[in-house]
């Protein structure tokens, strides 16, 4: 089995030395063996676990979440269900967010329609008048 250095690791995936460092520290990746001087030595498995976190990161997936997500998978009774389960959850997270967001557009879409005395009227009410003395 091929290893490598923190350098090779963060050369071969794209992704900086110190977010490895932050990825391990924080718990997101396991801490790697470490060879006879010392020196932190990554398998070819770092490779899959770092495209998986930055699949995840394009998905929506937050830190937290992708952490979580690794435990599982790394876990001997991991079902393929589980994880469809998770895929699943997340789809429906989704699309409460674009329920959401459509919302806010036909709201924001009224305000558009909204008569410009009253628009004026409205950025009126935020600007400080001087009282006389």
């Amino acid at each position: 089995m091929e290893t490598m250095t923190r350098g090779m690791l963060a050369k071969r995936t794209g992704v900086s030395m110190a977010t490895l460092r932050y990825y391990e520290d924080s718990g997101i990746l396991p801490a790697p063996r470490r060879s006879s001087n010392g020196y932190r030595v990554y398998t070819e498995d770092y490779l899959v676990k770092i495209k998986f976190i930055k699949d995840a990161q394009l998905l929506g997936y937050s830190l937290k979440e992708i952490q979580e997500t690794l435990q599982l998978l790394s876990q001997e009774d991991m079902e393929s269900e589980t994880l469809k389960s998770l895929v699943s959850d997340r789809i429906a997270d989704i699309q409460k967010h674009i329920d959401h967001l459509e919302q806010m557009q036909i709201h924001l879409a009224r305000l558009l329609k909204t008569p410009e005395d009253d628009i004026h009227n409205y950025i009126q009410s935020f600007r400080v008048t001087k009282k006389e003395p």
